[in-house]
Order: structure tokens, then sequence, then C-alpha cells
């Protein structure tokens, strides 16, 4: 019996997606609330309309609590990474340090919330940005609601050829793309992920301050965008595997020098500006804090931690394989469905690499933050206590969301319910497909909370149908993964990182309001852009 693509089925494939953000967006539900509810619709549907049983609903939510043990691997530490800085009081020294390097508000919100979180996308990836990026925007007086907005979208460009482009590996392989076939794919892709980085800039400037704000940080909004995207385009066509690190590490130099123009250089800031949370005292706050005893270096020391222990892991190839040999993981039986949707056994289903994982270089640079803060006699008696109470209090309610949001996405895909929706939106549409090309991207990223598993879940059916409606297909796959890099900033999990340690979990679905029109509208730029595109090749 053959898996029916029809109205009913699509609308109950579409139900858990469209209850989810109804909860979190419309009637403000935390994630930690609402991807319960949303599980038990899946759980249901699967059941009922595609007919499965319960080894296959048992064994694929076994499989999405194994994968959200990736996602909760990385949120304890990065609390802790967060808690041990916040016990030393850095963030006040971060704060004081970036005035020194620049008076302009808008540009330490730049080098933080953008040319920061870049970089980090750049070599870790996996939530890791969003988690460390918005406590420091919070700790530059970004409200913390905007401060993960602003990490969201900052790390959003380099999903694809970031992490040393697992997420681009993924789709080659997915789809066996070949030789001049990969160039012009990886072309295609880092054009429209241009769009998004520059997107990205001016938005931030434009939420800071309005026409003034994106007046103010157009030079260097444009300096920096050619740096990331123009350089990923570059190094696309070369190394993609560096298409993202190199720029975000260039950008890192240019930033500084930015810094040292007249115009950025000298104290300029909107004081009504909606994004900053101006209080009474804080001037005089940070007049007191101006001689404080930690320099901006020293305040950096677990994240300078945190990159080098990535960069050495990760780019000496002869210690990253030797490191790579230890894997965990579980096998998993063939499954399948009374339609006939099948899931493949696994000898070794989803390894975890733990000597590798971001996790462990985040728990390291917050012990090694720890140490280094205790002999500067940063952390009083009793800190040590402090920090592990409050890490283990944040991170409950984003362990119970990351969990359901995974088991959802898993027994989504494992049922054939993602499927369903891809195919019976792609046979309506029929040639205007093109158009939706990158949204497929985004709702991959969006219900799997990766580009990489966008890419794979929804690359072969890219490429398909773009040879049965005789579409240019390095076009499509291109649009296709750059929706993906778009569409993880929706991604509930990751959210779930940046509202855990900016101190406001729960308002998940305030954050999603405040992203999801950017999202809906690059999308569309996406869409007409590829659209009028593909008339002409």
């Amino acid at each position: 019996m053959e898996l029916p693509v029809n109205l009913l089925m699509w609308i109950m494939a579409a139900f858990p997606i469209v209850l989810l953000i109804l909860l979190m967006v419309k009637f403000q539900w935390g994630a930690a609330e609402a991807a319960p509810i949303g599980l038990l619709a899946a759980f249901i549907i699967s059941i009922v309309f595609y007919k499965s049983n319960l080894e296959l609903i048992g064994l694929e939510s076994a499989k999405g609590i194994w994968t959200s043990l990736v996602v909760i691997i990385i949120i304890l530490p990065a609390i802790l990474i967060y808690e041990v800085t916040y016990e030393a009081k850095a963030f006040d020294a971060i704060r004081n340090g970036l005035k020194k390097f620049t008076s302009n508000e808008l540009l330490q919100i730049l080098a933080i919330g953008w040319v920061f979180v870049s970089f980090l996308q750049g070599i870790t990836g996996f939530g890791v940005p969003i988690a460390v990026g918005a406590p420091l925007l919070v700790g530059l007086g970004v409200r913390p609601l905007w401060a993960v907005v602003i990490a969201v979208l900052g790390q959003a460009w380099g999903n694809t050829f970031g992490t040393l482009a697992v997420a681009w590996d993924a789709l080659v392989l997915q789809t066996g793309l070949q030789d001049g076939q990969i160039f012009a794919t990886a072309l295609w892709a880092s054009l429209f992920i241009w769009i998004l980085n520059l997107i990205t800039g001016i938005i931030i400037s434009w939420i800071y301050g309005r026409w003034a704000g994106v007046k103010k940080g157009m030079p260097a909004v444009i300096v920096i965008s050619l740096i990331h995207g123009g350089g990923q385009i570059v190094l696309s066509q070369m190394n993609p595997s560096l298409a993202a690190f190199i720029p975000s590490c260039l950008a890192f130099v240019a930033i500084y020098f930015l810094g040292k123009l007249k115009m950025y250089r000298e104290s300029w800031s909107i004081q009504d500006s909606p994004l900053m949370l101006r209080q009474e005292g804080t001037k005089q706050a940070e007049e007191n804090n101006a001689d404080d005893s930690l320099t901006m270096n020293q305040a950096f020391i677990p994240y300078y931690a945190l990159t080098a222990i990535t960069l050495i892991v990760l780019l000496i190839s002869p210690l990253n394989a030797f490191l790579n040999k230890w894997k965990v993981g579980f096998s998993y039986p063939e499954t399948m469905t009374s339609y006939g949707v099948v899931n493949h056994a696994y000898d070794l289903y989803s390894p975890i690499m733990p000597l590798t994982n971001s996790g462990l270089f985040l728990l390291l640079s917050a012990i090694i933050g720890f140490v280094y803060y205790k002999s500067k006699g940063r952390i009083q008696k009793g800190g040590g206590t402090r920090i592990f109470r409050k890490t283990i209090e944040k991170s409950i309610p984003s362990t119970i969301a990351v969990i359901a949001l995974i088991i959802m996405s898993k027994l989504m895909g494992g049922t054939g319910q993602t499927a369903v929706l891809a195919s019976g939106t792609a046979g309506v549409m029929g040639q205007t497909y093109v158009f939706l090309a990158p949204a497929i991207g985004v709702l991959g990223s969006f219900m799997t909370a990766s580009n990489m598993s966008s890419n794979i879940l929804f690359g072969g059916f890219q490429q398909a149908t773009s040879q049965l409606l005789h579409l240019n297909e390095a076009a499509i796959l291109g649009a296709h993964t750059a929706g993906g890099s778009l569409g993880s900033v929706l991604s509930p999990s990751k959210i779930i990182l940046g509202t855990t340690t900016a101190g406001i979990l729960g308002q998940e679905g305030l954050v999603l309001k405040k992203i999801m029109p950017i999202v809906i509208t690059i999308a569309i730029l996406m869409g007409i852009i590829l659209t009028i595109a593909t008339q002409f090749i």
C-alpha cells in the first residue's frame, strides 16, 4: 500500500507544526510547554492517519532522545560558561573593553552579534554561537529578547558552510553531486547566503536606530558583508570546508580596523533605541567599573580558550582523526509503516564523537575560565556552588523542550508526514514550485533544528523534483540549503539556547514572533530571485 498524498494527509502532517507555532507565537507559551503538545499531536496522527505501529514510534522516539543529547550536552556547558563569566563579573569588563575599542554603540553590537557569532558558527555551530553570543549582548546593555534575536540572526548565514561545511557535505553526499555540479550548486548557495548575510547587518542596524542606525551602520555592514558573503563565494569554488571559517576570521580583523576609523572611533549612540535597556544609574555603574581590575582580554579568557581548543582539534587533521575514533551510538533495526514508509536499519545511528564534540570544548573552556577567574580573586567563596546550582536550574526546562521537539521531528520524518508535506506542496505548485524551493529548506531546518538534517531530509526530494520539472538542479539545491541556513533562526531548540543563557527562558514565542516576519520576507525574496534567474538559465 502506497503512502497517499492528498489534502487530508497534508493537513494532518502540517497540524503539529501549525499547532506548535500557534501555541508559541499566538498564546505565548514557552517551548517547554508547547513542545510536548506538538509531540502528542504528531504521535496521534502517526497512528491514526499514517498507520504506524508502536514499535516504529518507540524506535523513532529513541532516535529522537539520542539525537537530543547532542543539543543537551551543549546546553549544559554553554550555560556553565555563561554562569562562570557572570559570577566573575567579566561582562562588565567586556562592555568597558569594547567601549575603549570603539565608543560607537552600534559597532559594538555588530562586533558581538554578527561578527563574533559568525566566527563561532564557522568553527563550532550546533547552537553554540547563540548560547555564547546572547549573554554577551546582554552584557553590552541589549535587551535580552533582542539579544537572542540578534544572535540567532547573526549566525544564520554560516549554517551551510560553517562548522567546516558539515551541512554542505551532507547535501553533496545525499544528492550524489559530482565535480562541476558541486561547484555550480555551491555558487548558487553562496549567492543566496550573501543576500541573507547583507540583510542581517541591515536589520541589526535598523532595529537599533531605524534609518539613523542604517545610515551609521551601512559602511561597516557593506565591508563586513563583502568579506563574509564575497569571501564565501570565492572559497566555495576552492575549498568549501573553509568557505565560512576564513571569511569570519577576516571579518574579525576588519571590525578592529573599522573601530579605528573616525566615524566609528568617536562616541555615538541613540539614547531611545528600542534595542537597548537604559536604566537609571547605568552610566554611573559603568563609570564605577571603568577601572575594573579585569581587562577585556582577561574577561575573554573562556572564549579565547574555546576558540583555541576548537581550532586545534578541528584543523589539525591527524589529531582530529585520532580523537574521532571514539564513537558512541546504538544500532536500530529497519521499520516500516503500513503504507510502506521504510526507515533503514543502522549499525551505529548518529554516533556522538565525545572527544570532538562542541559540548566538551565548552566544558573545558568553562573550567579554564573558572580556574583563571578564581586565581584572580574574581570568584568569591561559594561561587562554585552558585554556578553549579544556576546551571542545573536553567537547563531542566530547556532539556524538556529539546527532547520533545526532536522526538516530534523524528516521528514526522519516520512516519512519512514530512515527505507528504513536501511532495504535496510540489505537486500542487508544478512549475511555480521553484518559488518555494528556499521555503522547503526553511521548513526542513525548522523541523530538524539543523541545516545538515534538512539537507539529508529534503536534498534528494529537491533534486528529484527539479529533474522531474526540468528545472536548474544546481539553482534549486543551492536555494534549498540557503533556505536551510535561513530556517535555522526559527529552530525552537536553538532559540532555547539563547533564551536560557540570556535569562528569559519561556519567551521563545516572543522571539519567534520577532523573527518570523523577517524569515518570511527573506524567503519570499529568495524565491522571487530564484524564479527570475531560472528563466534565463
